[in-house]
């Protein structure tokens, strides 16, 4: 059976460049964001279950409007608990069956999940890898990259777990402030130290 590396972290962190490391260094690699929108592609069973709750974000086909929903779920977080309800069972459901597929090639996954804690899919994997960077690095990377103004970025950062809490749910913690060579050594040392302890067991 395939070693599952969980790897998930702050928004800004730089998840990204670590995925891709890991996916240099012979990792099957299963993005957690293409499940989600695999799972609420139009007509699909996770869509039909969140249209009851949700009626005014699908249309006649179950197409998902994803800017309708959004506007909802964080604006009202018991909407964004019954969301995530539905949508995290489909979502680990389809996560086993990439694992199982994977498997066949890979005796190392990495399994790319920002919600990793959230969704409950930490129970699919084998070890965990966060990845933390200083806030005021986070918060200018997120403004570049998704053009969002501060106050907005701010509140996405209260809704998420701490640096604390990933440090203390982490097997291993990647520091990413900024010196993305020292990142990638990091990772490096990292894949290197989970190949070693588990190479005899796949």
């Amino acid at each position: 059976m395939s070693t599952v590396v969980g790897l998930t972290g702050q928004s800004g962190a730089g998840k990204t460049l670590v995925s891709r490391v890991f996916e240099d260094n012979g990792f099957g690699v299963i993005n957690c964001d293409t499940v989600a929108r695999n799972v609420t592609e139009t007509g699909s069973a996770c869509n039909k279950e969140l249209s009851k709750y949700f009626p005014t974000c699908f249309d006649e086909k179950l197409e998902l409007d994803r800017h309708a929903l959004g506007s909802i779920v964080f604006s009202h977080r018991d909407k964004l608990d019954i969301l995530n309800r539905i949508i995290f069972r489909y979502i680990r459901e389809l996560i086993d069956e990439n694992i199982a597929e994977l498997s066949k090639d890979h005796s190392f996954i990495l399994l790319d999940a920002p919600t990793l804690f959230e969704a409950g899919a930490d129970e699919q994997c084998d070890i965990i890898v966060s990845v933390t960077a200083d806030s005021d690095i986070r918060l200018k990377r997120i403004i570049m990259r998704d053009g969002l103004d501060e106050d907005s970025v701010l509140k996405r950062f209260e809704s998420q777990h701490s640096e604390d809490f990933f440090r203390a749910h982490s097997d291993y913690v990647i520091e990413n402030n900024g010196d993305t060579a020292d990142t990638i050594v990091q990772t490096k040392m990292i894949i290197d130290k989970i190949k070693e302890d588990n190479i005899g067991s796949n």
